[in-house]
């Protein structure tokens, strides 16, 4: 049998593909997007949007294109697009687009290879006593009614990362609202949106850069310190400006996604209290049920940055140069060619590894460390809490890309 080959080219004002992806802005579509996905899916895959974009929602399309290194980072196309010609001059644009996050090879290479020793599975196997800790710690505090974004999803990953990369414990509550703000520039950025992460931006890359001073000057046991340490050649292994945006990155994306996993895992098993009994009796299954978790309720929704820079056929998929690639990891996570029953919640799955941290080079490199916080935690706080209970309605947070909770008061008990 001869195989087809999907060109978008053709149809590059699909109307119901471009009103599917407005809904998913709205606040339905982010409290709860997988209706619109199963849509999406259903009209095709894949689909192009308005402005010529390849819009995918199946794991394999997914999966392949965020492996395809023809697909190259393009962020100053996209900015320019939206009305930023000036990006480069945005405090909070420039810190996140300028990043590791955005980068191509040579320069992703690079500044992975800074700090990719300190995420091997090696190393984060040897931070779980200390990881342990700190969950014991947290949660010897609680009781009664409690916030628990501000009690546990955000401390627990914020201290462990924190703590990694040097910074202070009396510092680390501040860069909530901060991150917040500054990563809403993931989402399509608009002026206000911008103006408002502009602050927060500002004030991380002060923060940072009196860090790395510190620690250049006085050396400590840290990653901050490893990344403004002297390489093997003349200068530094990083610019300070280097230095500083991958300190901000890792700090971000360290707590960001694990306090959305915690989040929306809570969520998700207090939804299906057969599923949380399980997992209180068996622990052995806190691998699997992380990984279960993620993709029921992934933190990151949507890749939307790489693009072709040449025609090009990625498996059955055929792009021309220039066209830009979005990714519905959230819609992939629940293609039920790859899972079974894809919206139902069952820890015990075994049929594919999540997307919700990417694939190929730009893979999350704290995806081991964020598997290790959920598998030691999320056990913990049903064993230790049977009763566990929502105590009012949980409050989603803002945007399409990032996929959590702003707010979620429980009861322990």
């Amino acid at each position: 049998m001869r195989e087809t080959t999907h060109s978008v080219t053709a149809d590059i004002h699909d109307p119901v593909a471009a009103g599917l992806m407005a809904e998913l802005a709205t606040p339905a579509g982010q409290t709860d997007p997988y209706p619109v996905y199963a849509r999406l899916r259903a009209h095709g895959d894949p689909l192009t949007g308005p402005d010529d974009s390849l819009i995918v929602t199946g794991y394999r399309h997914c999966s392949a294109l965020l492996r395809e290194p023809r697909l190259r980072k393009n962020p100053g196309r996209l900015l320019v697009a939206s009305g930023f010609e000036d990006w480069e001059d945005r405090p909070a644009l420039r810190l996140m687009f300028k990043s590791m996050l955005m980068a191509n090879p040579p320069e992703h290479t690079r500044l992975r290879g800074a700090v990719s020793r300190v995420f091997t599975a090696r190393r984060v196997a040897e931070l779980r006593p200390a990881v342990e800790r700190i969950a014991d710690r947290l949660l010897a505090d609680l009781s009664g009614e409690v916030e628990f974004i501000e009690t546990v999803a955000f401390p627990y990953p914020v201290t462990v990362i924190g703590e990694l990369l040097g910074v202070p414990e009396g510092d680390r509550p501040r860069f909530r609202e901060l991150v917040d703000q500054w990563t809403a520039v993931l989402d399509l950025p608009t002026p206000a949106v911008v103006d408002h992460a502009d602050v927060a931006a500002a004030a991380i890359i002060d923060y940072f850069g009196r860090l790395a001073a510190e620690r250049r000057a006085r050396p400590r046991d840290d990653l901050m310190s490893a990344l403004v340490s002297e390489g093997d050649g003349d200068g530094p292994t990083l610019s300070d400006e280097e230095a500083v945006s991958t300190a901000a990155l890792i700090l971000a994306a360290g707590f960001e996604t694990t306090t959305a996993l915690l989040a929306n895992g809570l969520v998700a098993l207090l939804d299906h209290p057969a599923q949380a009994d399980r997992l209180r009796r068996e622990p052995e299954l806190a691998k699997p049920a992380v990984d279960e978790l993620l993709r029921y309720d992934s933190p990151v929704q949507v890749t939307y940055g790489r693009t072709a820079v040449d025609d090009i056929t990625v498996g059955d998929l055929r792009l021309h140069a220039g066209q830009r690639v979005i990714a519905l990891l959230g819609a992939a996570n629940r293609d039920p060619s790859v899972f079974r029953a894809p919206d139902e919640l069952i820890l015990d799955r075994d049929e594919g590894i999540p997307l919700s941290f990417g694939a190929g080079i730009h893979h999350c490199l704290g995806a081991a460390l964020a598997r290790l916080e959920g598998q030691v935690m999320i056990p913990r706080l049903l064993r230790r809490f049977p009763r566990l209970a929502l105590a009012g309605e949980p409050v989603r947070r803002d945007g399409i890309t990032i996929h959590g909770y702003r707010s979620m008061p429980v009861t322990v008990a």
